[in-house]
């Protein structure tokens, strides 16, 4: 039997227990990595490449390697109002006390390398630009969880500040110990008392661990998924709401979603993919479609100097939850997909006015695309809500050539509204997240808003005439913190200097100066050093690949029954997973 992935050929040998083997496309020159792996099954990853890359054999080179690679990968994810100079410093810092002993560690229960583990929190944390100091405890946690250092080594290598927030997030992590029973009442009280006590950087934290957590459950039992999940969608989801981190809320309350209710979900879930078209969301092509009206109409751009159009998917647990409280069908759930339209107004006089007409006339080029839904539309800029919210909302229907397709959203205003809105968007995460007192609120939200900004001024830099530049230059970074003196170029002292921080005997270093070296003057320059980066994310990207393949496989894997037979999915047979959901539906309702 053969499954086919892209390039790849895996055969698997008839009535055997003998893991698969991979069948490479024929090249002169490709790149390869084996991996060992706690699962059954092992991949082997092959990918053409145009010129052979050498990577160090020795212990010290490869972590210099992952050392730069984790710190890269993490500092390009960040914006540069909260990656600064000193912030810089200590990522790197963090990251030479980690590794070595993230790499000593044994797996962790998933499956997990823990140092693949440490890195993917940090860039959960990364990507919601949380700073150095939250980023840096993430890392440490899984060090400290391993027992390999105390909260006072912590303290004296990193820096007191970093060891209050990892003391607080260890906090935060036992705060459901604090209740007997989860029910809505104490889930509501809890939430109050974190918003209340603890500083919000470690509940961030602690929202990026769990997470991770939910992405990985798959090793556990049933029911001790089921019981994370409810714990999840009681306390840490709607807290997540209640501080503003809307992307970590949506994801926990749709893998709680899968968890506890997997055949609701897969129902959901098969419904929604099936109105894709090929490999492309349906938000996406709507998205383009509207955008690229909008931009050729004349009238409008007569008015705006700037239209920006951006899609969301609602989540499956917000969808199922309008569905099981209005008792509708999917078809008639009209924010199923959305789309907000963002319009600049030209500088003038009358700039209100005018963004008020681009509103307008970009509903009329949205009338002329798609078929209005007349009674799901609202005009908040002729009769602003009590907030002063304003904004034109529309619902239209995107079936086409008798393909039915669920009803879109279209939300239009121009930016000075969308960033009223979104000013707004505190109080509307805390009531989200169960304080429904405006007063309480308000309080809540001050006590917030303070903790953020102490945070943004404990690694400010004082404004240097340097920069401008050092903010530029983020691949730089790493050079400048290696070239200890300045001078522009890395020694073969300062490379073995790395390496003994890193745990590894300093003659390492002459192997990896040797292999990056390029005109052998006993020294590494910025070009030089560049030249390994490219190849140090070269090498990360084929482990992401190689990690994206095993996922895949791992997954059709576990549909496999006694004949080594594999399901594919294709469109075709989304079609029928759609049936079989609505059979089950159908079997439990009666």
């Amino acid at each position: 039997m053969e499954l086919h992935l892209n390039d790849y050929t895996l055969h698997f040998p008839p009535n055997t227990k003998k893991s698969p083997h991979l069948h490479l496309p024929k090249s002169p020159n490709y790149f390869r990595r084996r991996r060992n792996r706690s699962c059954k099954t092992q991949i082997s990853s092959a990918v053409r490449v145009s010129a052979v890359v050498a990577a160090p054999e020795q212990s010290g080179g490869k972590m210099v390697v992952e050392l730069v690679g984790a710190f890269n990968e993490l500092t390009e994810r960040m914006d540069n109002s909260v990656l600064s100079t000193s912030s810089s410093r200590l990522l790197f810092k963090t990251l030479k006390l980690c590794i070595p002993i993230l790499q000593s560690l044994p797996l962790a229960p998933d499956g997990r390398s823990p140092i693949s583990k440490a890195l993917s929190v940090a860039v959960i944390l990364a990507d919601l630009q949380m700073d150095a100091e939250v980023i840096s405890t993430g890392l440490l946690r899984e060090v400290l969880e391993a027992g390999a250092i105390s909260i006072y080594d912590v303290r004296d290598r990193i820096g007191t500040s970093t060891a209050h927030l990892m003391h607080e997030s260890l906090r935060v992590k036992h705060m459901a110990l604090k209740v007997e029973v989860l029910d809505d009442d104490s889930a509501t009280a809890l939430r109050k008392f974190c918003l209340t006590y603890y500083d919000v950087r470690a509940l961030v934290l602690d929202l990026a661990i769990k997470l991770d957590m939910m992405r990985h459950l798959d090793y556990l039992p049933r029911y001790r998924q089921q019981m994370i999940a409810l714990e999840v969608m009681k306390l840490h989801a709607p807290l997540a709401h209640a501080i503003g981190t809307n992307l970590l809320s949506l994801e926990l309350e749709d893998l709680s979603f899968r968890y506890m209710f997997p055949y609701s979900y897969l129902y959901l879930d098969a419904w929604l993919r099936s109105h894709e078209s090929g490999n492309k969301p349906l938000i996406d092509i709507c998205k383009e479609q509207l955008l690229q009206s909008l931009k050729s109409d004349p009238l409008l751009n007569g008015m705006v100097s700037k239209i920006s159009v951006e899609g969301r998917y609602k989540s499956r647990y917000s969808t199922m939850k309008k569905l099981l409280r209005d008792g509708r069908k999917l078809e008639e759930v009209n924010d199923i997909l959305g789309l907000r339209v963002v319009l600049t107004p030209i500088s003038g006089v009358d700039e209100t006015e005018i963004g008020e007409k681009a509103c307008y006339r970009a509903r009329e080029v949205v009338q002329s695309l798609w078929e209005e839904i007349p009674s799901r539309s609202k005009d908040y800029i002729l009769r602003p809500k009590a907030n002063g919210y304003r904004s034109l909302h529309m619902a239209v229907d995107t079936s086409e050539n008798g393909r039915t397709r669920p009803l879109m959203e279209i939300q239009i205003r121009t930016a000075e509204m969308d960033m009223l809105a979104s000013g707004g968007q505190a109080s509307h995460a805390l009531y989200k997240g169960g304080v429904t007192d405006p007063e309480e609120a308000r309080h809540l939200k001050a006590i917030m808003i303070a903790a953020a900004e102490l945070a943004a001024l404990r690694l400010r830099d004082f404004p240097s005439a340097n920069q401008k530049g050092l903010d530029i230059d983020k691949r730089g970074r790493v050079f400048r913190l290696l070239d200890k003196n300045g001078d522009g170029k890395i020694s073969i002292g300062e490379l073995m200097e790395v390496m003994e921080e890193l745990g590894a005997p300093g003659d390492d270093a002459r192997e990896m100066m040797q292999l990056v070296d390029s005109n052998s003057d006993g020294f590494l320059s910025s070009d030089e050093f560049d030249i390994f980066q490219n190849q140090v994310e070269f090498i990360r990207n084929l482990e992401d690949r190689d990690d994206h393949y095993q996922t895949l496989l791992n997954a059709k894997l576990q549909s496999a029954n006694d004949t080594g037979f594999i399901q594919l999915y294709s469109k075709e047979q989304v079609v029928e997973v759609i049936l079989a959901s609505r059979t089950i539906k159908n079997g439990l309702t009666h």
